[in-house]
């Protein structure tokens, strides 16, 4: 009626989205999950699966600044590759699809593609194929990956109750390198803001320890919407919960400084995206072994938590509190 103000229509959500119009879709498919995962798994008759993954990087979305063409390229692939590590594959090739805004023109193709080239040779990939067109609106980079295996698939539902939960390398650095970009980090140094930066713009998919942790790990996924959103979905899947101890969660130095000046950032560490480190489960009997591959592969896994009966994941601090974070992660709305 005419003077009556308009509610605002209810948003499902990225995951509602995804579990009622597109879930429906892959039911013929045993290999796609119910599109509960990060890949999809497509048996070979030779022993081996082939794992795809396929995720898109926004401008303004997911590229906050002016950040360099190849910058942007380099970030694209590695963010999937990332997935690919959650599942200990073996990248090959990778597809594209590039829609270029306003603002890309030849000079910024030419840079995207060398970053492209730059990173293909690092990770040995081949660019198979795809698309590219124009658009009146932001630039959108869509890559597709394809990696091989020929271990069981760690999925997010093969958590178990009594399972270690563990993480690799350093969390938070995601969140407070995007904090430090929008100048919201307060009296970080120089040192640190690069650190942070670098962190954000450029992740390091972790593939050795991915491939190492083949056939020890039961769960198995990256951390891109946060550490606390990322557990829920293996818990979701698992049908279980989860338990992490704060003071357990590994920061870097950079981290650290950041917290002790503020913090009220713990709740950007625990519920911040961006890390695209690995969070993993494994049963208390592997924890030689886990110490084991983290030396062979150079990078530290950390035991922060255990799964438990029960729904929800609960952070508590060294006192039992629950410190969990009202906002769990990142989510597209």
């Amino acid at each position: 009626m005419p003077g009556r103000r308009k509610r605002r229509a209810r948003t499902l959500g990225e995951f509602g989205r995804i579990a009622r119009f597109f879930a429906p879709l892959s039911r013929s498919f045993p290999g796609a999950a119910g599109l509960t995962d990060d890949c999809a798994v497509i048996a070979h008759p030779r022993g081996a699966s082939l794992v795809v993954k396929t995720d898109a990087i926004v401008d303004t979305v997911h590229v906050v600044g002016d950040e360099p063409a190849g910058l942007v390229a380099r970030k694209a692939l590695r963010v999937n590759l990332s997935d690919l590590a959650g599942k200990g594959a073996e990248p090959f090739a990778y597809m594209l699809a590039l829609a270029t805004g306003p603002r890309a023109d030849d000079a910024w193709v030419r840079r995207f593609a060398r970053g492209l080239a730059e990173d293909q040779q690092r990770f040995g990939l081949a660019l198979i194929g795809g698309d590219s067109v124009a658009t009146p609106g932001p630039s959108m980079v869509a890559v597709t990956v394809f990696g091989w295996s020929r271990r069981a698939i760690p999925r997010r539902g093969d958590a178990k109750a009594g399972d270690d939960v563990y993480v690799s390398g350093t969390i938070g650095d995601g969140m407070l390198g995007l904090l430090a970009v929008r100048g919201r980090l307060g009296d970080a140094s120089a040192a640190d803001r690069r650190f942070l930066v670098g962190r954000y713009r450029l992740p390091e998919p972790r593939l050795a320890l991915g491939r190492a942790l083949a056939g020890v790990v039961r769960a198995s996924m990256d951390i891109s919407d946060g550490l606390v959103a990322d557990l829920r979905h293996i818990c979701e899947t698992s049908r279980l919960g989860a338990t992490v101890e704060w003071a357990r969660v590994p920061l870097s130095p950079a981290g650290q400084r950041a917290l002790a000046r503020d913090p009220r950032l713990r709740a950007r560490v625990l519920g911040g995206g961006d890390d695209y480190e690995l969070l993993f489960t494994a049963p208390p009997s592997a924890r030689a072994r886990l110490e084991a591959v983290a030396r062979a592969t150079g990078v530290s896994v950390t035991r922060v938590g255990a799964m438990r009966r029960g729904r929800g994941v609960l952070v508590v601090d060294a006192k039992g509190r629950d410190v969990t974070p009202a906002k769990g992660g990142y989510e597209h709305r």
